[in-house]
């Protein structure tokens, strides 16, 4: 059946019936040519909508319609009932209400016919194309109706409801509205079936005549009316507004649209000769072996092959050499790729594919370019922001494809903008001495601002993830685009010279490259390109491009940039119980073995994050991966038909993987090889007037030469057979896991990290008892379902059993034997050593914490550090065989008698982490000082920090035996251990309180230990008193000596006579000063300092006054001849002006060491009665406190 013929399926009932209505609606008057409306119009255009509605929508047919566009309803009637409505009657309500019922058929009959594949019928199969085309005519007549304006009539059926407040609409009026919007949206969707055939001029209702319909016809006024009150007042209508804007924009170039006339023209001629050079360089290609008047006639070759075949070769141009012979043999092959059958194939169709080139009129570029100029000021902002909380709150009014849709158009809307943005520039440069030119950087990124905040962004991260785990790719597609455009934006943002826009870029991109989810996408986007078109391929690769190439350049500008990772980490399985020795463990082991628990655990798998420095080097390198060569080896195919733009994006990631991360080994594959020759070299090559020819040459120039070096390279590592292996491999994409030898020649040596050993386990200090504690380690062991190492162990036992009694008889045997009995005893055993028999085993002994627990409680030992995984176990020589045999039973007991504990515990509980036990001591010591500091907040408390405590070297035996009382206590309970711990501190808070710190020790403090001070003054009395003698005595014989000396010293003494008297002056006033000192020591109770000069002199604080003048009196006489005192001639060892010094006891016990010392006679203490006279000439020294005092300020 042809198209146009008219149904014979529809029952002929259901067509009588329409075809009657059709002609009760009106029609050509016989008075005149004019049309004339029915007298019940009105209700038969309602009955006509209810068999659109309750026939065709409730049965899923389409054979209404289908008579209704044989009866040409909309041309003949609807179009004429709508002309006669004109604007000056815009108050008539009948013909208001037949446009309105008019309107209501027309958006009926124009609306887009998608139905599903799995939900087609044979009837939409017969009636769907002549309905197609129906639209089509539908368009055209009411794009191109000549007597009224159709559109501008259909914005007034709805103007009424729009004029009225949101609060006062009622939901008729909203229905008018949306009506009035499905209606241009309908119409914008409708377009030429390629696969069907044409009835006219498609130019009547392409895209440039709907553009320049609506601009004369003020559809544009109202779109712009609706989208800027999409946030307040038409709210529930932008998602019409939206795909009206989408099927209006899909397929116009942004960028030409804002360009002028001149500019146009030059980008057409320049396309243009790009067309005619790729011609060109195709036929020249071709020229070189094209047939001539010469050589038409035929020619057959036969072909020897390697293995003996023959191969017949057509045509004169394979005589020419073997590489074309070859060339030809290739051509002539057939080869039948399988196709695909995926869903690929059905899903890009005319009405939603946006990668379609739509080419308008000078005219439609114009007015669509003064609409979205306008758009942009007005409508933007407040349009996509009622849209993205739409979309996030998903609103009934939000199919799937608006999804698409929404992320398309701010792609274009911000490619638009920089357009506009650009060319302002260019023309504020091209007009800068006018002064009058506004500044093109005001306000450009403030029409844009409602797609650049975070929200958008999580909503596009949330999108994109959800497409490409669904694998929607045209969605996806969508959000590549609108993400590429946005980090352009951004990047237009970040040259900006206003430092507002400054700071906003580098927020953006932090926020933008913070999440290390966003990074991983990108990459597992571009690797999991196959076959899903250009269109998807371009948007791919230019979002990879330019996402690269801004985090280098921004991870450059900021050295310390942190990214937040995530990864997933999961609660550890419960380990399954073999055995269930109680009946808590049975419990236990149903809950773990519950599927719903199971079920749970599974839910709670959760994302941990954490910040870490953001490394570039590390994320380039995940795009390293044959899947992402492929992808850019799928665009690098169509180099035919790429752009210079195009080309230079897949020449960056081939010098990058090469070069820059040195993995030209991933290109080395024979396809990528020959096509990077076509290429170059051709046939059908890239002409090389093309921009970027030379780059392309010179890295294919240098990828072959590093694939060559590559196969020939022979040397030690890679020995014999590297040629013919490489070649083989050359036929075949890298893995990883071959990829460093390959690129290297010898394997990647990895460091194995040493495992860790496992926690030590300890038995609380509650189990004292030997036995017991043996039995709680065995019962652990059993409770874990360990049963296979415990038997292990006691046949270890049993092993050292028997040869610890074999050793202990045969030593016994002779010491019977030899009668050495004291050298068998001091003989000790020999080490039993234990031995695994498998990996198994030792890895077990070594990771296995509660087997180790075991083997310690037995009273076995590890040799060796504890990461040692080679240690080994060994039975000590102390254990005897009696001893190894008692433990033995004591696990056999453990074992068929299990221990029961207190309070429903099981032997888990009394096990514990040694690392935690220590932890937990100290804890409680310190939470116990804390608290008795924190808890003493009166006025009364210490009011000094009290002093460290000293330690003291305990004795051995002590300390063992206070350790050893440790142990061997009982388990005290809760209540007792909080009584203690309560008087502790009581008694901590008195004792702190008494204490006074050192740090602020008086003069009064020394009165609390007089016996102390006592002692401490008569050690220095003795050492004084001792000290007193050897000085006399030395001095005696110095003066001595110099008796025979001649008058040089009398003169010395007259000279120094002066001196003499003043330092005599000095030290009285000192010695005054120390009465005072000493009596006020002996009112405290202290015995009297004496003090002693280094002259013998003694000083006693109890001398009265007389004294102190009669010695005053006697120093300032000369001496008389007959004393044996030292004369005022001689001079002295300690006449020396000295600074302070201490007088050391090892000091004093040298000298008193000394020969001359030793030989001198030592006086007593009674001698020491009568003061020594000292001479004038002999400077005086004081000693206090053991240090001897010099001053000289009462010199002159």
């Amino acid at each position: 059946m042809e198209v146009f013929e008219k149904s014979q399926t529809v029952d002929p009932e259901v067509r009588a019936y329409v075809y009657s209505l059709v002609n009760a609606v009106g029609g050509q008057s016989t008075l005149d040519d004019r049309y004339s409306i029915g007298d019940d119009a009105l209700a038969v255009l309602n009955d006509l909508l209810r068999w659109l509605r309750l026939y065709d929508d409730k049965t899923n047919r389409y054979d209404v319609k289908r008579c209704l566009a044989e009866a040409n309803l909309v041309k003949g009637d609807l179009l004429e009932i709508l002309a006669l409505w004109p604007e000056e009657a815009q108050d008539n309500r009948w013909k208001s209400k037949l446009a309105l019922a008019c309107l209501q058929i027309m958006v009926t009959l124009t609306w887009p016919m998608d139905v599903a594949e799995e939900k087609t019928t044979m009837n939409h199969v017969r009636h769907m194309p002549y309905l197609r085309l129906a639209q089509v005519g539908y368009k055209r007549g009411i794009l191109h109706y000549e007597d009224a304006k159709i559109l501008r009539t259909a914005v007034r059926i709805g103007l009424p409801s729009m004029a009225e407040a949101r609060r006062e609409r009622s939901r008729r009026d909203e229905g008018i509205i949306k009506l009035m919007l499905y209606f241009f949206r309908n119409l914008a969707m409708i377009t030429q079936p390629q696969e069907l055939p044409s009835q006219g001029d498609e130019n009547e209702i392409s895209r440039s005549a709907t553009i320049e319909a609506f601009h004369e016809q003020d559809v544009f006024n109202l779109l712009l009316t609706v989208g800027s009150g999409a946030n307040d007042e038409l709210q529930e209508h932008d998602v019409i507004v939206l795909e009206t804007l989408f099927h209006l924009l899909k397929g116009v170039d942004a960028k030409k649209l804002f360009m002028e006339k001149e500019q146009v023209a030059n980008e057409e001629i320049n396309e243009l000769q790009s067309l005619m050079q790729k011609e060109k360089a195709m036929l020249n290609s071709y020229n070189k072996h094209a047939p001539t008047r010469h050589n038409r006639f035929g020619t057959m070759l036969w072909v020897k092959r390697d293995d003996e075949r023959l191969s017949t070769v057509t045509g004169q141009n394979s005589i020419t050499n073997a590489s074309t012979t070859l060339m030809q043999m290739d051509a002539t092959k057939k080869y039948n790729k399988p196709k695909y059958r995926g869903k690929l194939s059905t899903e890009f169709n005319e009405t939603s594919d946006f990668g379609m080139r739509t080419d308008l009129t000078e005219s439609a570029r114009k007015h669509l370019r003064a609409f979205i100029e306008d758009f942009l000021d007005s409508s933007f902002n407040p349009l996509f922001a009622s849209l993205r909380k739409a979309i996030e709150r998903e609103t009934d009014r939000i199919v799937p494809s608006n999804h698409k849709q929404f992320w398309f158009l701010i792609s274009w809307f911000l490619t638009a903008e920089a357009a506009r943005r650009d060319q302002k520039r260019a023309k504020s440069a091209g007009y800068a001495d006018r002064p009058s030119q506004v500044n093109p950087e005001d306000n450009t990124f403030a029409y844009i601002a409602a797609v650049l905040d975070q929200e958008t962004f999580v909503l596009l991260n949330r999108h994109m993830q959800r497409a490409f785990d669904d694998k929607s790719w045209q969605d996806l597609q969508a959000n590549l685009l609108c993400f590429t455009q946005i980090l352009l934006t951004v990047q237009s943002m970040a040259e900006s010279a206003d430092e507002e826009d400054l700071e906003i870029a580098e927020n953006i991109q932090n926020r933008i490259f913070y999440e290390e989810s966003t990074h991983d996408r990108i990459v597992a986007i571009c690797r999991a390109y196959t076959h899903q078109g250009f269109a998807y391929l371009d948007a791919v690769t230019d979002c990879v491009h330019v996402f690269v190439r801004m985090l280098e350049r921004y991870s450059k500008q900021n050295a310390d940039l942190q990214i937040r990772s995530k990864r997933r980490a999961r609660k550890k399985q419960k380990s399954k119980r073999q055995s269930q020795p109680s009946d808590h463990i049975q419990q236990d082991i149903t809950a773990a073995d519950d599927p719903e628990d199971a079920a749970e655990d599974e839910r709670e798998a959760h994302l941990t994050a954490s910040e870490r420095k953001f490394d570039f080097a590390r994320f380039s390198a995940k795009f390293l991966s044959q899947n992402c060569v492929n992808t850019f080896i799928s665009l690098v195919h169509f180099y035919a038909d790429l752009t210079p733009a195009q080309l230079k994006r897949c020449h960056r990631f081939f010098y990058r993987l090469a070069f820059k991360h040195e993995l030209v080994v991933m290109l080395f594959r024979v396809d990528i090889l020959m096509l990077f020759q076509r290429i170059i070299k051709g046939p059908n090559g890239l002409d090389t007037s093309v921009e970027g020819f030379n780059e392309w040459e010179m890295l294919v120039q240098q990828v072959f030469r590093r694939c060559i070096k590559w196969i020939e390279r022979q040397g030690r590592q890679e020995g014999e057979g590297w040629k013919e292996a490489a070649v083989v491999e050359m036929l075949f994409s890298k893995i990883p896991n071959t990829l460093f030898y390959l690129q290297n020649g010898f394997e990647r040596v990895v460091g194995k990290r040493a495992p860790r050993p496992p926690a030590e386990l300890e038995i609380r200090a509650g189990v004292m008892e030997e036995g017991k504690r043996v039995g709680v380690a065995v019962s652990v062991m059993l409770e874990l379902g360990k049963v296979e190492g415990l038997e292990w162990v006691k046949k270890q036992l049993r092993t050292a059993v028997d040869e610890r009694q074999s050793w202990e008889d045969g030593s016994a045997a002779r010491t019977a034997t030899d009668g050495s009995a004291e050298e068998a005893t001091t003989i000790a055993a020999p080490t039993i050593f234990i031995t695994p028999e498998n990996d198994e085993r030792k890895s077990q002994l070594f990771k296995d914490k509660h087997l180790r627990l075991l083997l310690i409680t037995l009273g076995l030992q590890r040799l060796g550090t504890p990461e040692d995984t080679e240690a080994s176990w060994i039975v000590p020589s102390e254990l005897s065989a009696q001893q190894l045999k008692d433990t033995l039973e004591q696990i056999q007991k453990a074992e068929f008698e299990p221990p029961t504990f207190d309070d429903g515990k099981n032997a888990q509980d009394l096990v514990r982490n040694k690392s935690a036990g220590a932890t937990r001591r100290g804890a409680t010591t310190f939470s116990n000082s804390e608290s008795s500091s924190a808890g003493s907040g009166d006025e009364d408390e210490a009011a000094f920090p009290p002093n460290p405590r000293e330690k003291h070297t305990a004795d051995p035996a002590q300390k063992k035996k206070k350790r050893l009382t440790r142990r061997n206590r009982t388990e005290l309970t809760e209540e007792q251990v909080k009584d203690r711990a309560d008087e502790r501190r009581k008694r901590e808070k008195e004792r702190i309180s008494k204490v006074k710190s050192q740090l602020y020790i008086t003069a009064s403090d020394d009165e609390s230990d007089e016996e102390r001070d006592a002692e401490f003054f008569r050690r220095e009395e003795e050492t004084r008193n001792k000290m007193s003698g050897i000085i006399r005595n030395q001095l005696r014989k110095e003066a001595a000596d110099g008796a025979s000396g001649g008058g040089g010293r009398k003169r010395k003494a007259g000279k120094g006579e002066d001196g003499g008297a003043k330092k005599m002056k000095k030290a009285t006033k000192l010695f005054n000063d120390d009465e005072e000192e000493s009596a006020q020591a002996s009112d405290r109770g202290r015995p009297p300092i004496s003090f002693r000069t280094e002259m013998g002199m003694d000083v006693d604080s109890d001398q009265d006054s007389s004294a102190d003048s009669t010695t005053a009196d006697n120093e300032q006489s000369p001496p008389a001849p007959d004393e044996e005192e030292t004369p005022s001639t001689s001079p002295t060892v300690l006449d020396q002006d000295l600074p302070l010094a201490e007088v050391a006891a090892n000091t004093v016990n040298a000298w008193k060491s000394s020969p001359a010392v030793e030989a001198l006679p030592i006086e007593d203490e009674d001698e020491d009665d009568a003061p020594v006279r000292k001479p004038a000439a002999a400077q005086r020294r004081n000693v206090r406190a053991g240090f001897i005092i010099d001053d000289d300020s009462d010199e002159e």
